[in-house]
C-alpha cells in the first residue's frame, strides 16, 4: 500500500485527488496534510517522513501583486524540499506546473522556477520526480474567479448574473476527474519525468462554454428537463454547472399535476439524453441508497407516500433534508459526489421513480457507499 499525502490537500484539485484516493483504500493510504504545516519544520517533517509519495499541489494562483505570487510559490517549493532534505526522504514527488510557464508572467515563471528546484533535488537524492505541466483545469467545486473561468461563469449564470466575455480565447481544458486519472497512473507507473505534458481533452472558445452553460440555466434549472449531452465533455460541463447551484433552495422541485375525474397525470421527466427508469417501492421504516457517484446523473421522483431524501457532499459535514409527499409530487436531482439516501417516512408503501443518465453495468457502477 503506498502512502500518498497532498500538498493544497483542501484546494480544488486536492480534494478531487484526495476523494478519489479513497475509492482505492486497499491500494492507497492517504496521509492528512494541512496548510499550517509550512510554518512548523517539525510538522512538516513529520508529514513527509511518512509519504511514499507527494503531490504537491499547494500553490498561490491569484494575487493583486503578482510579486507576491512568484515569492510565495517558490518559497513553498523551497520549503518542501528542505524538508525531504532534513529527512532524507525518498519519495516520489509529483508537481503540478502549468502550460502557463512560456507565458511572461511571475506565475508562470514561479511554476517552472519550482519545477527546476525539484528536477535538481531529485537529481541530488536519487530519486523520483515527475513534473506534471497542466492546461486549463475545469470541474465541480472550483472557486469562482480564481480557480476557472467555467467556475466563474457557472456561479454567475446559476445566481442570475450575467458574465462578460473579455477576451474570447480558444481554451485547451481538460476535466479535474480525467487530471486525477492521470496523477493515479503516474504514481501507479511511478513516471520519473522533469517535463511531463498532460495533454488536454477538450478545446472551446469561451463564447461556447458561456452558450452551453446558459443553455443549461435555461433547460435545465429554469425548466427541469436534461439537455442533450453530446460527449464526454459536454457531460462534465453539465455536471459541473449543477454543483453550482442552491441546492438548498432548488429542491424539492414540484411537479405540475393534471387532475381530472378519473386521476391524475403527472409528467415525471423530459429528456435529451437515453438513460435507465426504474421504480421501486420501499414499506415505512426502511432506507435505500447511502451511496455517491462521481459522473452520472440521477433523478428520485416521489410520486405516492412520504418520504425524506438527504444528500451530503463528500468531505463534508452538512446534510441537506428535503421533505417529499405524493399528495404533491415532486422531484430531487443528485449532485455528483454527494451521497444520498431516500427513507420512507410515512405509514404506507412509498412509490418512488428512478431515472439514470446510464444503464446499470456492476462492472462500472460508479456507486460508492457511503452513510449520509
Amino acid at each position: 500500500m503506498l502512502r500518498i499525502g497532498i500538498t493544497g490537500q483542501h484546494g480544488f484539485v486536492g480534494t478531487h485527488l484526495y476523494n478519489t484516493l479513497g475509492l482505492h483504500p486497499k491500494e492507497f493510504e492517504r496521509i492528512e496534510f494541512q496548510k499550517e504545516y509550512f510554518k512548523s519544520e517539525k510538522e512538516l517533517d513529520t508529514f513527509v517522513s511518512k509519504c511514499d509519495v507527494i503531490v504537491h499541489l499547494a500553490a498561490l494562483n491569484r494575487h493583486n501583486d503578482q510579486e507576491v505570487i512568484y515569492k510565495t510559490n517558490v518559497e513553498l517549493v523551497e520549503n518542501l524540499i528542505a524538508s525531504l532534505k532534513r529527512t532524507e526522504s525518498k519519495a516520489h514527488i509529483i508537481m503540478s506546473s502549468s502550460s502557463q510557464e512560456e507565458r511572461d508572467n511571475l506565475y508562470g515563471k514561479s511554476k517552472k522556477e519550482g519545477r527546476e528546484l525539484f528536477v535538481q533535488w531529485a537529481k541530488e537524492a536519487n530519486t523520483t520526480f515527475t513534473g506534471m505541466i497542466i492546461p486549463n483545469v475545469f470541474g465541480p467545486f472550483g472557486h469562482p474567479y480564481y480557480n476557472s473561468v467555467v467556475a466563474t461563469f457557472s456561479h454567475q449564470i446559476a445566481n442570475g448574473e450575467s458574465p462578460e466575455i473579455q477576451v474570447d480565447g480558444d481554451l485547451k481544458l481538460i476535466y479535474v476527474g480525467e487530471l486525477v486519472e492521470e496523477i493515479l497512473k503516474i504514481i501507479r507507473e511511478t513516471k520519473n519525468e522533469a517535463e511531463y505534458t498532460v495533454d488536454h481533452t477538450s478545446e472551446a472558445k469561451v463564447s461556447e462554454l458561456l452558450s452551453l452553460l446558459q443553455n443549461y440555466k435555461l433547460q435545465y434549472q429554469d425548466r427541469g428537463e436534461i439537455p442533450a449531452i453530446n460527449n464526454s465533455f459536454e457531460l462534465n460541463l453539465f455536471n459541473t454547472y449543477r454543483c453550482y447551484m442552491d441546492i438548498a433552495n432548488y429542491f424539492p422541485v414540484k411537479f405540475k399535476q393534471h387532475t381530472d375525474p378519473r386521476g391524475s397525470f403527472v409528467e415525471v421527466i423530459r429528456l435529451g439524453v437515453g438513460g435507465q427508469v426504474s421504480f421501486s417501492t420501499t414499506v415505512p421504516g426502511i432506507t435505500r441508497g447511502n451511496h455517491y457517484h462521481t459522473r452520472k446523473i440521477e433523478r428520485f421522483a416521489v410520486i405516492k407516500g412520504k418520504a425524506l431524501i438527504q444528500l451530503r457532499k463528500i468531505g463534508t459535514d452538512e446534510v441537506f433534508d428535503f421533505y417529499l409527499d405524493g399528495e404533491e409530487p415532486a422531484y430531487v436531482d443528485m449532485p455528483i459526489w454527494y451521497t444520498h439516501n431516500i427513507k420512507n417516512i410515512g405509514d404506507d408503501v412509498l412509490y418512488t421513480n428512478f431515472w439514470i443518465n446510464e444503464f446499470y453495468d456492476e462492472n462500472d457502477a460508479d456507486t460508492y457507499f457511503e452513510e449520509v
